[in-house]
């Protein structure tokens, strides 16, 4: 997206009820076709060279994670369910209990009272369970000795019974897969018995690929509301990751910077109530929070209002209060969740970062991996590598690692810098001590500043002329060719009145990076004559090397 840096972190969190966003309606650096690989499969197309970004995200320990996974009532179920059918229980040629299993499966399971008549819906939700049990093979099935046909619990089932982390994930991963699949599976509209038994063939293999057409339709859709659930919650701020169903279906109707029309209007309600009841089955395996569309608007959009006319309101427009917005569904990525879509994506060969992945090594490996990363989020980063280190210690080896002239140093001390900043004052002796550094001492002063400190000696003008190709030099590496975010960094560039002077001190620094920054002033300084004088500079610049 236009406007915004990859390693940006000022990301807009999810909106708040009844809101649309006003001008960026995804909050990531890209379109979702980039970020998460839908570019076709052209063979003539260089897919090398398409940034495919997934926000990194941060996960609850796997023990955590294990134990959310424990307490979904769904899986728990299919868990209690596979012990109970220990050694072996009956089942028919489908692999399903029989009918006077059905009734005890659903009195065990706590469906239904202990004595009197077990209700239908009990006993359907059981052989549900039983179902689940059996795709998830936590239940086998076998012959028993008599050569009947029966089910029992699995070898798969005591590692998940210890509570083993990785068994347990494992697991519900596999039923997080069964139910999205389950999801999706709609019934065409069109779906009526023909009238003829001639066209019988015929009618079948229509009703069979519109069928196909809708599953793939609506997973599809499931798909790519799952991606950007997980996009937004990566960036939203603590607290704020419940969004409103309506504006999750804004974000996968509306255009990039685009108001929605009337046309979009109702494409958003046809979302939302087409991802009602495939949200409402994700949450029954604590993929989701889910607070499904309120029924009764149904109705009351149907009834005249005092004027005599229809009601119009539509759920993913206007000023709503939070219980109003509240009736047109919310929804909420759990962390089981983002772990859960996190291991989809890694199966489909996408890079999913995790924040903290470039802290674990010193501070040369954290500036380095943060400098090189395709998508990464700096302040996160260094603040998991800050963590449970002696400040002053932590300051001096990120000063000893911004050092060095290769092409990414500049970048480097960028973030070096980021990172006293974090630190704070006690960051301050380690500052002091590379004043008269040629390459740290510039920022250093300009560090020391900053924190409000004063008589902080001024830097000779070779060093000064030295920072500014380097601070610039570190835009541009960051900037990554955004035009419009460097040329306000550039018309902040400290030209004086006499721009040929100016400039014909900075052709002569001794930096890589010079004719680049003074190509890209010419490039972009509004400044016509400003433009001209670095343009000049930058061909002398070239010259001398």
């Amino acid at each position: 997206m236009a406007g915004r840096r990859r390693k940006n972190t000022d990301h807009p969190s999810a909106t708040g009820p009844g809101e649309l966003p006003a001008e960026s309606l995804l909050p990531a650096d890209f379109e979702l076709a980039d970020l998460y690989g839908a570019h076709g499969s052209d063979e003539e197309e260089d897919l090398d060279d398409l940034s495919v970004l997934v926000p990194p995200v941060r996960l609850l320990p796997e023990s955590e994670l294990a134990a959310a996974a424990l307490a979904v009532p769904l899986l728990d179920r299919a868990i209690k369910l596979a012990r109970w059918s220990a050694p072996t229980r009956p089942v028919d040629d489908l692999g399903d209990l029989l009918d006077g299993d059905r009734e005890a499966a659903a009195r065990f399971l706590g469906l239904a009272p202990a004595d009197g008549e077990v209700p239908e819906e009990a006993v359907l939700e059981a052989m549900r369970v039983w179902s689940l049990a059996g795709d998830l093979e936590l239940v086998v099935l076998a012959h028993d000795e008599a050569g009947n046909r029966a089910g029992g619990p699995s070898q798969e089932l005591a590692p998940v019974e210890a509570g083993d982390s990785e068994a347990v994930l494992e697991l519900w991963l596999a039923a997080a897969d069964v139910i999205a699949e389950l999801a999706a599976e709609i019934e065409p509209l069109d779906a009526e018995p023909d009238a003829g038994e001639e066209a019988d063939e015929e009618r079948a293999e229509q009703l069979l690929a519109q069928y196909e057409e809708v599953q793939e339709e609506a997973a599809e859709l499931l798909d790519e509301a799952l991606q950007v659930l997980y996009e937004t919650t990566a960036f939203a701020e603590p607290g704020q990751e419940t969004m409103p169903l309506g504006v999750l279906a804004a974000l996968l109707v509306v255009p990039e910077g685009e108001e929605p029309d009337e046309e979009m209007l109702g494409d958003i309600t046809d979302v939302m109530v087409a991802l009602d009841p495939m949200l409402a089955d994700l949450a029954e395996i604590g993929l989701l929070e889910y607070q499904p569309i309120d029924p009764d608007l149904f109705d009351e959009e149907e009834e005249p209002e005092s004027g005599g006319e229809p009601s119009e309101r539509e759920p993913a427009t206007g000023e709503l209060d939070e219980a109003e917005a509240a009736r047109f569904g919310l929804v909420r990525l759990t962390p089981l969740g983002q772990y859960g879509v996190r291991q989809w994506l890694l199966d489909e060969g996408y890079e999913a970062p995790l924040i903290g992945e470039y802290a674990t090594g010193d501070a040369a490996a954290l500036l380095q991996g943060i400098a090189e990363a395709a998508n990464v989020l700096p302040e996160q980063e260094i603040r998991a590598w800050l963590t449970d280190r002696e400040p002053l210690a932590a300051a001096r080896e990120l000063l000893e690692a911004a050092r060095g002239s290769d092409r990414s140093a500049p970048l480097r001390r960028m973030l070096a810098q980021l990172a006293l900043g974090e630190l704070g004052p006690a960051a301050e002796p380690a500052v002091r001590e590379v004043l008269e550094d040629p390459e740290l001492g510039g920022g250093a002063r300009a560090w020391l500043v900053s924190q409000g400190v004063t008589g902080v000696p001024a830097p000779e003008r070779s060093m000064v002329l030295w920072t500014t190709v380097d601070t610039f030099a570190a835009q541009l590496l960051d900037s990554e060719g955004d035009a419009e975010l460097l040329r306000e960094l550039i018309s902040g560039m400290p030209v004086t009145d006499n721009p040929a002077s100016f400039f014909g001190e900075l052709w002569r620094v001794d930096h890589p990076y010079t004719a680049q920054v003074l190509e890209a002033v010419g490039e972009l300084h509004v400044d016509r004559l400003v433009a001209k004088e670095a343009r000049k500079a930058a061909f002398k610049a070239r010259s001398k090397n």
